[in-house]
């Protein structure tokens, strides 16, 4: 065969086309192992960048709330729930006369706990005023089925002043209805047992210049001094208060759906009030999404492996 026609037919040849077939259809059976561990090499490491990313977004979010909620007012204002804790019984109050009253004499049945003092300028008196409404209002008997300790945390409040807040508030509910001296106690104390007494119940508060910074909420405490439950202020409501008594009346602390609402809102000292907290939503929303995101990686990561 001569030159010419050799390079006529090999030039005929460069112009035949072979039609590629798509990965998609050729069998994994058919593909060399290599190739087949190579692609899957390279599906895992994909698959682990994705995670490491939305991983880190998860910690930076993460951080970014607990920055949010990292402020001095927030680490030094608040209600840390204890529920189950044991009050230090052997502590000794200061009752309206000026008389040295054991706690384990005053807490005897089911007990609701109220800091605040008496000279507040904020939210204490709506918080005393919203008290007061409760125990006119509720089905059961104060000073027979429980007892309520308004106690101040300044220490430096006299026990005249105490006697003159609860004249006042005392004469609200028997606007309404009869109730005994004893049904609610005006307390004081010094700043030892102030500062005891708050932490065993979570109740933080601050003192700036003049004035004391601190949560509003009324603790029920059982027979024993164990803490059972949390009532959020301001206005109570009687069938948590109920509630609360028939839990003490067991010694049994039950859940509040107000622990969770505490992650939406948060304690505003400036306005003296609960706000809600827009931030802390938003940031634990998006967690949630970037953690379920998180977790559809993986099981597709799994669902792919097995198949």
């Amino acid at each position: 065969m001569s030159d010419g026609s050799t390079a006529r037919k090999f030039a005929g040849s460069r112009l035949l086309r072979i039609p590629r077939v798509p990965s998609e259809s050729v069998p994994q059976a058919s593909l060399p192992s290599k190739v087949l561990g190579a692609s899957n090499r390279l599906k895992e490491r994909s698959a682990l960048r994705n995670q490491r990313l939305f991983g880190c977004v998860a910690v930076l979010l993460v951080a970014s709330c607990a920055q949010e909620t990292g402020t001095p007012y927030a680490t030094a204002i608040g209600l840390d729930e204890k529920l189950g804790a044991m009050v230090p019984l052997e502590l000794s109050l200061r009752d309206e006369g000026g008389k040295t009253v054991p706690l384990e004499d005053l807490v005897a049945g089911p007990t609701m706990i109220c800091f605040v003092y008496y000279r507040c300028p904020g939210i204490c008196s709506p918080l005393l005023t919203d008290l007061s409404d409760l125990l006119a209002k509720t089905d059961q008997e104060p000073g027979r089925d429980f007892r309520v300790l308004t106690i101040s945390i300044d220490s430096n409040e006299t026990p005249e002043t105490a006697a003159q807040k609860k004249k006042g508030y005392l004469g609200l509910v028997r606007e309404k209805r009869p109730i005994s001296d004893e049904a609610w106690r005006f307390l004081t104390a010094d700043e030892a047992t102030v500062a005891r007494f708050t932490d065993a119940v979570g109740f933080r508060y601050k003192k700036v210049g003049g004035e004391y910074q601190h949560p509003g909420a009324g603790i029920m405490l059982a027979r024993d001094g164990k803490v059972i439950r949390y009532l959020y202020g301001k206005n109570f409501v009687p069938f948590d208060l109920k509630m609360a008594v028939a839990e003490a009346g067991r010694g049994e602390p039950g859940f509040r759906v107000s622990r969770v609402l505490l992650l939406c809102f948060s304690y505003d000292p400036e306005g003296r009030k609960y706000a809600f907290n827009t931030l802390r939503v938003a940031g634990a929303a998006i967690v949630l999404l970037a953690g379920s995101f998180f977790l559809f990686l993986i099981l597709k990561r799994r669902k792919s492996a097995e198949s």
